[in-house]
């Protein structure tokens, strides 16, 4: 039988009380009834020169970091990833914009991601992500196994700066963002599809998205999130047709057309991974009837054993 604290999910914020539970910023055990925690910061940065994302993520003891760099006109796409030692830095971290140090979760004004690593040709890479605030929307949700449950908070469309070295190219661009921090005890099988992105209206407005299926995804207080002009609001639920579309039930259709695409693979004692995320462009519309002038963004599926 679930406990009080999970029979009250899910939880949207903002609200007066967020459940009471192990929760960010607060540390959460390592295992919840045999169930390891999982642990990512992923970020995006989308503009006309440069897809970029980056990401930091942990399974029980295991640590990983990840990035990869778009060139859209070239269509050059440069990628890397490697394990983390618990006591590593690895090759993707977060920063507050005074540098304070390394950061698990992004302050509210805005923060700093550092990439550094090598290409498979062998040329060093680092730069920077340097993201604006934004307002997030948070959302915790039973998984309906072993009492368990999931904590994450997206916020994406904020302007952020794009300065990376490739060998010794300089690539230097502005554009907007998404950021997710997840953590909780996903099912020791979780499946699902995710979409985020930015783009504009034909109006003139600007819009974000964070849309999933099989995962964070009841009907109503999931991490579905709209961003109009930078304020939240939670759409109906999606279904995805591949990774070609996103349909809402109001009849809504985002259309993607991939530019590249990423895809990872890995098998360990503790966890094993299928992983296909292309970067590209939108079009169509948004739940509600949110017509897209333009969009750019990603589309993923995962099949995880952890």
């Amino acid at each position: 039988m679930a406990s009080p604290a999970i029979e009250a999910l899910p939880w949207r914020g903002p609200a007066e009380r967020r459940p009471e539970l192990p929760l960010p910023p607060g540390r959460l055990p390592l295992r919840r009834h045999g169930v390891l925690r999982k642990q990512w910061r992923w970020v995006g940065a989308f503009s006309d020169e440069l897809m970029v994302c980056a990401a930091r993520v942990k399974v029980g003891p295991i640590g990983q970091t990840f990035w990869a760099i778009l060139e859209r006109p070239s269509g050059r796409l440069t990628e890397d990833v490697s394990l983390r030692l618990p006591t590593a830095r690895g090759g993707v971290w977060t920063e507050a914009p005074e540098k304070t140090g390394i950061r698990d979760h992004a302050p509210e004004r805005g923060s700093l991601v550092r990439i550094e690593g090598r290409s498979a040709a062998g040329e060093p890479i680092r730069g920077f992500l340097r993201f604006e605030g934004g307002e997030w929307a948070e959302a915790i949700c039973p998984t309906g196994q072993d009492d368990g449950y999931v904590w994450t908070r997206k916020r994406a469309g904020m302007s952020v700066g794009i300065d990376l070295r490739i060998g010794g190219r300089r690539l230097e661009s502005e554009g907007r963002g998404v950021e997710d921090e997840t953590e909780g005890y996903h099912p020791h099988h979780t499946v699902w599809s995710w979409s985020a992105g930015v783009g504009s209206t034909p109006e003139g407005r600007e819009v974000a998205w964070n849309l999933v299926e099989g995962v964070n995804d009841p009907p109503e207080r999931s991490e579905r999130t709209i961003w109009v002009d930078g304020s939240p609001s939670e759409p109906g639920p999606v279904s995805f047709e591949g990774l070609e579309a996103v349909r809402g039930a109001d009849g809504s259709e985002l259309r993607f057309s991939a530019e590249a695409e990423r895809s990872m693979s890995d098998s360990k004692p503790f966890v094993s991974y299928e992983l296909v995320q292309p970067f590209g462009s939108f079009s169509g519309s948004l739940p509600g009837g949110i017509e897209l002038a333009s969009g750019l963004g990603v589309m993923e599926h995962q099949d995880a054993r952890w």
